[in-house]
């Protein structure tokens, strides 16, 4: 850390400085004044919160966590791409009962990268009958239609179940 060595030296934000917040990326999304599907990843668990703007903060409308899958229909809780996109349809199921049509993407600090399980999650929310703009080359279809054998029963089962 730099000392101060002029009066024009600018201390920035918090969440700036910890690399934790890209404030120009995040202002933009903000001035859409849409939805936002907020994705992010934690080493075991795909975390999605469908969330919107207000002056006083932001108000969280749903918040969905991979690790539920096992408590409601007993899929492993792992964080792999299967299970992104069972989390991105439940979520999606359960966003459109509270009235939600469409959204925009926030993936926060985490690289756009192509076959991305955040991208899965996105899948499954689309898929739900969720409404956003979004590249097809980002969604790991190759990995979505070739489900290994051990899981593809119950990948197949949990799906059905999803889509009720």
């Amino acid at each position: 850390m730099t000392r101060a060595k002029n009066p024009n030296y600018k201390v920035y934000f918090r969440r700036r400085r910890e690399g934790k917040t890209n404030y120009a990326k995040r202002l933009s999304l903000v001035k859409s004044n849409s939805t936002r599907m907020v994705l992010r990843k934690t080493n075991r668990n795909i975390l999605i919160q469908f969330i919107n703007f207000e002056s006083a903060g932001d108000k969280t409308i749903l918040s969905f966590s991979s690790a539920q899958l096992k408590e409601l229909y007993g899929w492993p809780a792992k964080r792999n791409v299967y299970t992104a996109y069972l989390a991105g349809l439940y979520a999606g199921k359960q966003a459109k009962l509270k009235n939600i049509s469409d959204f925009i993407v926030d993936i926060g600090m985490h690289p756009p990268t192509k076959g991305s399980v955040l991208f899965a999650a996105l899948k499954g929310a689309v898929d739900s009958g969720l409404k956003t703009n979004f590249s097809e080359d980002k969604i790991p279809t190759d990995k979505l239609s070739k489900v290994p054998e051990d899981l593809k029963s119950s990948f197949e089962n949990t799906k059905k179940k999803i889509a009720g």
